[in-house]
């Protein structure tokens, strides 16, 4: 139940965190994290401003995306979430933004490139861009789940980003390098022309970083309150 409690503040944060730096608007977007212990996921609801979620809003559904606990709805891309938790047993957290930069590339349905090297690091290679298929389809969540492939990241066409990660700090992370890749890339092309990262080198860079960077893979006994 601490867990439980803990987890629950922390999606909570992190949904304040997206809301202050200009990944999400209003209630745009959605934030789940997996149960540790059960065959399920806690996600945010439908409709509720990120500034006035607690932590008692938040819904638990099943991998089949039914709703087993809450008295709201549940996110209208449950579907997603929960395809990805099946697909993906390495994927802890999940978050879908509605970010600016991340967007161009979305209605564009253009890949956004390996240009930067943490882009090759953190998310494994170039972005993917799912085809479109309506919000919260079943067709959505097949496509979404293909294109994210080999990598932590995925926009999805006319639609926004999707960042995956071990934890919900991870898929954070993820999030804000593709938000900036996203920056960088645009910025680079009206004043030149980007040099991307070859092929070679970002898996290099991508095996280095699983092997070698940080202290707790996956972070998730790592209790410090950091989201402040």
């Amino acid at each position: 139940m601490e867990r439980t409690s803990r987890d629950l503040k922390e999606v909570i944060k992190i949904g304040r965190i997206l809301l202050r730096t200009g990944l999400v608007l209003g209630t745009w977007g959605n934030i789940s994290i997996r149960a540790p212990g059960r065959q399920g996921f806690f996600i945010t609801p439908s409709g509720v401003p990120y500034s006035e979620m607690r932590p008692q809003d938040l819904v638990f559904v099943d991998f089949t995306g039914k709703k087993r606990e809450g008295k709201m709805r549940p996110s209208t891309e449950t579907p997603l979430h929960a395809a990805i938790y099946l697909a993906r047993q390495d994927v802890h957290g999940i978050i879908h933004t509605h970010s600016p930069f991340s967007s161009v590339f979305a209605v564009n349905r253009m890949e956004i490139p390996p240009v930067l090297e943490e882009v090759a690091q953190i998310i494994g290679g170039s972005v993917r861009v799912a085809p479109y298929a309506p919000p919260g389809s079943g067709e959505l969540a097949e496509a979404a789940v293909s294109a994210l492939e080999g990598r932590t990241a995925v926009l999805l066409a006319n639609h926004g980003l999707v960042g995956v990660g071990s934890s919900l700090k991870e898929a954070l992370l993820v999030c804000q390098v593709v938000e900036k890749a996203a920056q960088v890339f645009l910025w680079a092309k009206l004043s030149g022309a980007p040099c991307l990262l070859a092929e070679t080198e970002v898996q290099r860079l991508r095996e280095n970083f699983i092997k070698n960077y940080g202290q707790r893979p996956g972070g998730e006994d790592d209790e410090r309150e950091d989201f402040n």
